[in-house]
């Protein structure tokens, strides 16, 4: 690999715009090409990024030979195939969260990259959160002793839009839990690992999609009550409470800018805000895995990609989530 590390993008929606803002931050990293079904998005994309190359099918872009790795940022059901087929042309993938839709189709995606000896990496962006990465210090330290409780939501207003938006339409794997839900179920994850038991329970919009779920993890020790959902708001706001303190991360939690840390009746903020909308730390992940030849993270490693969508299938085999493409 060059001096740079050379990118492409695969899907031009919001989350791209927001990605290639911080992929441009990094003076090692050029944008080299972009892919869209719709040629008119992928020229002007093209053109407010510049980027040297544009492609109206994705194929064309697995096939440039100046893309080193590719971000995947289309719909969810969506994810595995395009995956699946970049890594056969040998490029290294960025892949938006979740990775696939169900475990069987992490497992391909994992194969498949093993098979053909390329980086995957599930783009969970929060897991190198300046201020989730410092939190999870501060547990390790024992700063607040033991964690009993985790608190975690994510929920905000999504039902007025058009049926067909990725959010209310089921063929694209729509609804809260994968989108937003997998937020909460990460940070569980992250600081207490896979529950000995779940309990969940779901309400469905008329288009088929779950659009809101209840979630309780049960641990040995600890409990842990999350919450995703598009019919209303939410704090977004994370608390974790152990036997010595609490911590709670800003909202919005997943982007945290600053977490406070109450303990002896004090509370002190801290304010760590990133750089960028902070995507920048997963895109330097990726550049750092890559230079060192790493063909998966160790911070959020196919293993921890497996395990994530293990408990969305568990979550949603309990409140009975099934997309049609599944069927």
């Amino acid at each position: 690999m060059g001096h740079k590390v050379k990118w492409g993008i695969v899907g031009l929606g919001s989350i791209a715009n927001h990605f290639v803002k911080d992929l441009l931050l990094f003076e090692d990293a050029e944008l080299v090409a972009v892919a869209s079904r719709s040629s008119e998005k992928a020229q002007a994309f093209a053109e407010e990024y510049r980027a040297k190359h544009h492609f109206n099918t994705y194929e064309a872009l697995f096939a440039c030979k100046e893309v080193d790795v590719i971000y995947i940022a289309t719909p969810h059901s969506f994810h595995a195939e395009i995956a699946i087929e970049a890594m056969k042309h040998e490029k290294h993938i960025l892949c938006e969260k979740p990775m696939g839709v169900n475990t069987a189709e992490v497992e391909k995606m994992i194969a498949t990259a093993k098979e053909n000896k390329v980086f995957l990496m599930e783009a969970l962006w929060s897991r190198f959160n300046p201020s989730i990465l410092k939190v999870l210090q501060l547990i390790r330290d024992g700063v607040i002793g033991d964690i009993k409780y985790i608190h975690s939501d994510f929920a905000f207003p999504a039902l007025h839009r058009d049926h067909t938006n990725r959010l209310l339409n089921p063929d694209l794997a729509g609804g809260s839990l994968l989108d937003i839900g997998i937020y909460p179920i990460f940070l569980s994850y992250l600081l207490l690992g896979k529950p000995e038991n779940i309990q969940a329970s779901s309400k469905f919009f008329e288009t088929g999609i779950e659009m809101q779920s209840s979630m309780l993890f049960d641990y040995s020790d600890a409990q842990a009550i999350l919450y995703s959902g598009l019919n209303s708001k939410s704090r977004m706001e994370a608390e974790i409470s152990g036997t010595k303190g609490s911590i709670f991360l800003d909202p919005k939690w997943h982007e945290a800018q600053g977490y406070t840390l109450e303990k002896d009746g004090q509370k002190t903020h801290n304010n760590l805000p990133t750089t960028g909308r902070g995507y920048f730390y997963e895109i330097q992940e990726v550049h750092t895995c890559l230079r060192n030849n790493k063909l998966e993270s160790q911070l959020w490693s196919h293993q921890n990609s497996l395990d994530l969508i293990g408990l969305l299938d568990e979550v949603r085999q309990i409140t009975g989530v099934v997309f049609p493409f599944e069927q």
